[in-house]
């Protein structure tokens, strides 16, 4: 049995590792939001309209990595902090901020660590982008987290990968769909060794293994509700931002988001999720 303190440091090297390469990598898309002052990263552009006005909100991105939707909720006119456990990730932000000249705190910390570094029940916004919950091996300790910021009335907002697509057998070459790895939650962790990046990048990198667990859309929703949080919106998507596949299987759409060519209301991509900490009640 894998412990989460190794999966935790395998997980690290990896993404220390990749950072720089995802900071040059043109799907990242760094130097267009640096050439346009009001540009948005695609994930942030997306659900801009589930968002709505932030202006003045102070939030909070967890699991930020190298900080492009972090950027992004800035220029929305947010008061944002980016909180991430590779060091090598928040230099990537850092720079980018500054370069963009954004006033974006950067705090390096575990994800179910965030109490210890940032002041609980204050923030108005917590943001959790694509491709986060998968590096948790319990999705628990994440929900207290969220529920432990949020000011009463603040609202989370979460988008992320759907479960049945982290669960899909990606090694198929065929145009065949064929649930492989699990869609629950689990122990130990699904340890992946692969080359590249789920992003186009120009170096050949030597940590390549990662340890990622699926929670399903029950046991998040459960897990938020333990908090008491209540949910005020489940929106399930036939997109996602990268092209998750084989070749041949999608169809990148004028929004950049990916679809499946054949059928693609087979296939839930992503989700959209929102909560709030309900306000306090007085006598």
């Amino acid at each position: 049995m894998t412990s989460a303190d190794d999966s935790r440091e395998v997980n690290r090297r990896a993404w220390d590792e990749v950072a720089p390469a995802h900071a040059a990598s043109p799907d990242y898309g760094i130097q267009r939001l640096l050439a346009d002052p009001q540009a948005l990263s695609d994930v942030v552009r997306f659900d801009a309209p589930r968002l709505g006005d932030i202006s003045g909100l102070r939030g909070v991105h967890l699991q930020c990595h190298i900080g492009t939707d972090t950027l992004s909720l800035h220029r929305m006119g947010a008061r944002m902090t980016g909180l991430d456990f590779s060091t090598a990730s928040l230099g990537q932000a850092r720079i980018l901020a500054a370069q963009a000249g954004a006033d974006i705190d950067f705090v390096e910390a575990e994800v179910t660590q965030a109490a210890t570094v940032l002041p609980s029940g204050s923030f108005d916004l917590v943001f959790t982008g694509i491709g986060a919950l998968c590096w948790l091996p319990d999705i628990r300790p994440w929900a207290r987290t969220v529920a432990g910021l949020l000011r009463p009335g603040g609202r989370l907002f979460l988008r992320e990968g759907h479960p049945v697509l982290w669960a899909l057998d990606y090694e198929r070459t065929d145009d065949e769909l064929v649930l492989r790895y699990p869609y629950v939650e689990t122990a130990d962790p699904v340890i992946d060794d692969e080359e590249g990046s789920y992003v186009e990048i120009d170096v050949e990198l030597r940590n390549t293994v990662s340890h990622t667990w699926n929670h399903g859309l029950g046991e998040i929703v459960t897990a938020l509700l333990a908090e008491g949080l209540v949910i005020t919106g489940l929106e399930e998507h036939l997109s996602v931002p990268w092209n998750p596949l084989p070749a041949g299987l999608m169809d990148r759409g004028d929004d950049g988001e990916w679809r499946l060519r054949d059928r693609p209301e087979r296939l839930p991509l992503t989700y959209t999720l929102q909560a709030i900490r309900p306000p306090a009640t007085g006598r």
